[in-house]
């Protein structure tokens, strides 16, 4: 007869198993949007991307990278809500940039001052066009101006415009002036160098060599 089905022991087994082959793990509690970085390098794109944010009021970024970027830039207007002194070094310790620091908790916290979260807003645009990666805009809720689009282009009329009609003109008005032609003296042509004369070839007696005008 076969031993009972001991199901806790399965499970050390197959923890075991997986342990010593090196396999990774489930990801579970782990929401980090890695973006294909280091640690390091991973908090210093974010902190710029919010520096960009907090200083053109909306950046164009990949889709991916927006949405990292969204929960650390709340954070920030929060920081800003608060005021303290405590706050502000908080929020430079994170950014390193000074003035970015005081435009966001002179102005964008203080435009946010009754909303409660929910400071930026994400626009998708589709994908792009080298590599078909799918790029977002991210801006704020509250911001003073959007940027500026560009002037369409005017269409042309399709009508042209008639052309004037020329003036009728009586036959004495048209035929104008005839003036009287001065005699003047004709210009002398420069003589052309003439080419001196071909001389004429005499024809060449023919010699005979070896042989008298005597001898038959």
């Amino acid at each position: 007869m076969a031993p009972p089905l001991r199901p806790h022991l399965l499970l050390a087994n197959s923890k075991r198993l997986c342990e010593d082959r090196g396999s990774p793990r489930m990801r579970h509690q782990k929401k980090t949007i890695k973006l294909g970085r280091t640690a390091d390098h991973r908090r210093a794109l974010l902190a710029n991307q919010v520096c960009a944010l907090i200083e053109h009021q909306r950046i164009k970024t990949t889709l991916a990278k927006a949405k990292a970027v969204r929960p650390l830039a709340e954070r920030m207007v929060t920081l800003g809500k608060n005021g303290s002194v405590h706050a502000r070094r908080r929020a430079l310790a994170v950014l390193r940039q000074k003035n970015a620091v005081k435009k966001l908790f002179d102005d964008i916290a203080q435009r946010s001052a009754e909303r409660n979260g929910g400071y930026t807003r994400i626009v998708k645009l589709g994908a792009r066009k080298s590599d078909s990666a799918r790029m977002a805009f991210i801006e704020w809720v509250d911001a003073e101006h959007v940027a500026e689009e560009k002037p369409k282009k005017q269409k042309k009329a399709k009508r042209e415009e008639p052309e004037a009609k020329p003036q009728e003109t009586t036959p004495e008005a048209a035929q104008p002036e005839r003036e009287e032609p001065t005699a003047e003296a004709p210009a002398q042509k420069p003589e052309e160098p003439t080419a001196p004369p071909a001389e004429e070839t005499k024809p060449k007696k023919r010699r005979w060599f070896g042989r008298k005008s005597g001898d038959s």
